[in-house]
């Protein structure tokens, strides 16, 4: 019997839209789920949500609910990780407004940038942490990571444990299977594609239709603008205007010719020129209705009732597909994983955490080298190494200093002054949190 933990279960959307997806598959019936959070009052709310709709849906899982980390990972199968920490919104605001203040224009300040080093500092000891316990518990399972930043909790992770299986997943390849049957004039299952970068910095690097092998790049070329221009910001809830988180997108298809996996909040994060094209205005529009989605979710039971409408709702994530492949020895494809590279892009040193397509079976995931990979972009790719390896050493040495040296890395701070005051700073303000670098 095959026991899933949802580590991370009380977060919004994480956890019912993981458990729904569970709830579909008729291969993985009889498994258990076991939820766990730290915060009881959002543990016990996503518990009685789930029993109440494996009840009406008819269907045979035992779930579990603990806070005790320890009892949670007996005997798992798969550890399922989505977390934050702290006061999510109020730290994240931080995040991105105070090294504005330091004169240093990041853009967003989740995944890159000044403020994607403290959300590091603050999050990635902790899955290192619920990672100890996975290698002293049930060191044979297979650990899969949602939490961001991406690139940088992943590379910590596997520095420290390279034999973990462990794989970083993100959801924002599905936007490929919204947009291009629109461009391509036929549905999904008949495009081939391949993908790649970093997360949240990838490129489409092809995209072919299966019945006739023909290339679907020039018909992508020819509709580009036009589609994009007219395309409404496809985040969730977000009701901006056409074309809307598009500047970064838009310069980055004209000077490298690929299509942009995502938009400006996550592509604008690893660009020192990102400020100066970025549609901001959007951006915050998009920040503003996120949170406010948030933070409301559960105030009205339509938000998480459609996970569960087995007749219209697609699964929210690709873990469920992935892990029946894995246990049926599948051998198949999947578009994008998050793993150390090797040699999968040429560009990008061996050890990075690089988002390329994967391969699943018995073993768990591989990734699949990406060849002739444009040195144009592997270069912009490339800038962010250094930042990577030295968040990585802060975290694991506890080094405040290599944490300084991280800013002094990453392409968007271009004053060493404003980063030493920033790093000051933020180490007052979120001495709760990063008060163990010394």
């Amino acid at each position: 019997m095959n026991k899933i933990v949802l580590i991370g279960a009380g977060s919004t959307n994480f956890g019912l839209g993981t458990i729904s997806d569970i709830f579909k598959s008729k291969f993985l019936e009889g498994s258990t789920i076991v939820l766990h959070d730290i915060n009881p009052i959002t543990l016990i709310n996503t518990e009685e949500i789930a029993n109440k709709y494996k009840e009406k849906l008819g269907v045979n899982f035992s779930i579990v609910a603990t806070t005790n980390r320890k009892e949670a990972l007996k005997d798992a199968t798969f550890c399922i990780i989505s977390i934050e920490i702290g006061k999510r919104f109020d730290l994240w605001d931080q995040d991105w407004k105070l090294p504005l203040q330091y004169g240093i224009k990041q853009i967003y300040g989740e995944n890159g940038g000044p403020g994607g080093l403290f959300h590091s500092l603050r999050i990635a000891p902790v899955i290192i942490e619920i990672c100890d316990d996975i290698i002293q518990i049930c060191p044979d399972a297979f650990v899969f990571n949602y939490s961001n930043p991406m690139q940088r909790i992943c590379h910590a992770v596997t520095t420290k444990y390279p034999d973990l299986k462990f794989t970083g997943l993100c959801h924002e390849i599905a936007s490929m299977e919204r947009q291009l049957p629109m461009i391509m004039e036929t549905d999904f299952s008949n495009i081939e594609i391949k993908a790649g970068g970093l997360n949240h910095f990838s490129i489409l690097l092809e995209a072919k239709y299966k019945d006739t092998g023909k290339d679907g790049y020039p018909i992508i070329k020819q509709k580009f603008y036009d589609y994009y221009s007219n395309l409404v910001n496809e985040h969730e809830g977000h009701p901006s205007k056409p074309g809307a988180e598009r500047g970064v997108f838009f310069e980055l298809y004209k000077q490298y010719g690929y299509l942009p996996i995502t938009t400006d909040s996550h592509l604008g994060e690893y660009l020192q020129w990102a400020y100066s094209v970025a549609d901001h205005e959007a951006i915050i529009d998009f920040y503003d209705n996120y949170k406010k989605r948030c933070l409301s979710f559960y105030e009205d039971d339509s938000s998480y009732n459609q996970f569960f409408d087995t007749e219209e709702s697609k699964n929210q994530e690709r873990i469920v597909p992935i892990i029946e492949a894995i246990l049926n020895d599948s051998n198949i494809e999947e578009s994008a994983v998050n793993v150390p590279n090797k040699n999968y892009i040429s560009q990008i040193p061996n050890g990075i955490v690089v988002e390329v397509p994967g391969i699943l079976n018995k073993e768990g995931v591989s990734g699949i080298e990406l060849k002739n990979y444009p040195s144009t972009f592997g270069a912009l790719l490339n800038n962010q190494t250094g930042t990577i390896q030295l968040t990585t050493d802060a975290v694991l040495n506890k080094s405040k200093h290599s944490a300084y040296l991280a800013m002094l890395a990453d392409p968007v701070v271009d004053n060493a002054k404003s980063a030493e005051k920033l790093l000051n700073a933020m180490l007052e303000f979120q001495n709760e949190y990063l008060g163990y670098l010394k």
